[in-house]
């Protein structure tokens, strides 16, 4: 097994220029962290569980759940699990933190007939 990298290195931000559009950096539990940098398009589908997205450059568009609005570095973006949602108009600098947690389903899934 390959450790993960813990921290942004010239090496890891190399990876996401060689064409990757994320690279996960940490895992714990049903916690994971990644950085998404997609380039041109952003072409990702709804994920099973929750994540939040912490920009750290760029600006463009969010879109979840039919919801536009613009976003900016420093911004914390929710999307429950299963909701479709895409960055648009994003500039070519866009980077953002994404944490991945909870259950399948998302944490709202888990808490229906507790």
């Amino acid at each position: 097994m390959n450790p993960l990298p813990n921290r942004l290195t010239p090496q890891t931000l190399a990876q996401l220029a060689g064409g990757k559009s994320s690279l996960k950096l940490f895992e714990h539990g049903s916690l994971e962290i990644e950085i998404y940098r997609p380039f041109g398009v952003d072409q990702q589908k709804p994920h099973r569980r929750d994540e939040v997205y912490v920009v750290m450059s760029g600006s463009g568009d969010f879109v979840c759940d039919g919801q536009r609005r613009p976003f900016a570095p420093g911004e914390v973006l929710f999307v429950p699990a299963g909701m479709e949602h895409r960055f648009e108009e994003f500039t070519v600098d866009f980077a953002t933190w994404v944490f991945f947690y909870g259950p399948d389903g998302g944490e709202a899934a888990s808490q229906v007939g507790a």
